[in-house]
């Protein structure tokens, strides 16, 4: 490294760093001192050093809030991958002395809410020296955090196709039809086109519930009634209940609210239509990014995921 480039690095301090990362992060300088517990004129202030150090501006107005300019792009994305270096470097000493430990962030579609806190409790105990953070997203915000770098994994059912990933498939994930328990064609085995007339209610646009149903739908030349569009599948389960369509959802959603132990509305009133040509079977897999090394706790994660039994 040249000497002066070092000697402009050395002037770069952690607080001014982890001031530029949460207004980044937050692109508010407002809620990135309320984050970091300062003052707004401290972040302000060490805001303005770094942008000076470096001779670049990093943000720029846009209406009352701000964004970052081309130059905090390329620093914010330095500052992220060094701060996964470091954690790599932690996890990796760790592995050295025989310990899985560090930070293992996990990212899940929300379908997978229902089975992931079952799938992660095992590994957490056996593990106590990784702190692990789990985010439930919609589909189009994990594509988005994956597209990032954010998290070490990723749950999904339908991985995006434009991204260079590594995919562990661990677990069916049945789609399956659903009506209300007094629907006429409850207890009846139906084909396809008998529901060709039907209300349905699907996912958001986006979801990977909905991308596998429609696609599966192109494939046996069927076109449903779509009605709504509903962005949970709790959403769906309760509006299909009170009778308002039928739809397409997971079966471990549905189970869900079968077996629960409180008799919910959605519980007592849903019931799975016999459909000769489903349910529509899937895979829930782990991803990763192939251009991002793994640490520790997430290879240790995989293997344990690749212990299971349910590996497909």
């Amino acid at each position: 490294m040249p000497a002066s480039t070092l000697a402009r690095f050395q002037r770069i301090t952690p607080q001014q760093l982890r001031a530029f990362e949460a207004t980044a992060r937050l692109q508010s300088v407002t809620q990135a001192a309320k984050e970091l517990y300062v003052s707004q004129p401290t972040v302000s202030v060490q805001l303005r050093e770094l942008s000076s150090t470096l001779g670049e501006p990093l943000f720029e107005p846009l209406g009352r809030k701000i964004r970052l300019t081309q130059e905090g792009e390329l620093l914010y994305k330095t500052v992220k991958e060094l701060s996964a270096c470091w954690q790599r470097l932690e996890s990796n000493l760790a592995e050295l002395k025989g310990l899985i430990s560090g930070r293992l962030r996990i990212a899940a579609v929300t379908t997978a809410e229902y089975f992931v806190p079952e799938l992660i409790g095992p590994f957490t105990l056996a593990h106590p020296g990784v702190e692990l953070e789990l985010v439930i997203e919609n589909r189009d915000r994990i594509v988005e955090r994956l597209s990032k770098g954010v998290d070490d994994l990723t749950v999904m059912m339908m991985p995006p196709k434009d991204l260079e990933l590594h995919r562990l498939s661990f677990l069916p994930n049945p789609l399956v039809i659903v009506a209300a328990k007094q629907h006429p064609f409850a207890g009846k085995s139906l084909q396809l086109s008998d529901l060709a007339d039907q209300r349905w209610l699907m996912r958001e646009p986006g979801s990977g519930t909905r991308m596998a149903a429609e696609k599966y739908f192109q494939q046996l030349d069927f076109q449903p009634n779509i009605a709504m569009s509903l962005g949970s599948n709790e959403a769906i389960k309760h509006a299909v209940a009170a009778g308002l369509g039928i739809g397409v959802i997971s079966n471990v959603a549905i189970q869900s609210a079968m077996t629960q132990q409180a008799e919910s509305f959605a519980s007592q009133n849903l019931t799975i239509l016999t459909v000769e040509q489903f349910p529509l079977v899937r895979h829930w897999s782990v991803v990763w990014r192939k251009d991002l090394p793994l640490s520790a706790a997430a290879r240790c994660f995989v293997d344990y995921v690749k212990e299971s039994e349910n590996l497909v």
